[in-house]
């Protein structure tokens, strides 16, 4: 299929190898940035280099999780070429595709179960842009100056 990306802090560590192994499953190669145990850690560690490996090509797609989800998708917003997406229930995680061209999915490891993570990866990765009038509002968003 194709190789993904994923990152976490502590408060997603748990959720994070549980989709590791489902994406393994479904025949992804899976590139982890870590964290690797439930230790507190800081999540901006863990998101720029998800971050710039998504910008870099080195894989196709990237999943973020923290506790909230809102400071995974906060620092991975700060980066050039990356539109991350929080989610909550599958029905976004399509139209962050569809419409908004998003590149990682965020999940809110202590708001979710497994089970809702795995439904909405599953519909994440099967929507597509869809262009037109999204491409035009998406030219609009300022692209962060470099670093």
């Amino acid at each position: 299929m194709s190789k993904i990306g994923i990152a976490c802090d502590h408060a997603g560590y748990e959720m994070k190898e549980f989709l590791v192994g489902y994406l393994d499953a479904m025949g992804h190669e899976v590139l982890d940035f870590g964290t690797h145990s439930p230790e507190s850690v800081d999540y901006p560690d863990y998101a720029h280099p998800l971050a710039e490996a998504v910008e870099k090509g080195e894989v196709a797609l990237g999943v973020a999780l923290c506790g909230s989800g809102e400071g995974m998708a906060i620092t991975l917003n700060k980066h050039r070429g990356i539109r991350a997406g929080l989610c909550w229930d599958p029905e976004i995680a399509t139209l962050i595709r569809r419409h908004n061209d998003a590149n990682v999915i965020v999940f809110p490891a202590r708001f979710i179960t497994n089970d809702e993570a795995v439904q909405m990866l599953d519909a994440f990765f099967a929507a597509q842009f869809e262009g037109g009038r999204h491409a035009n509002r998406i030219a609009k968003i300022p692209v962060p100056d470099e670093k």
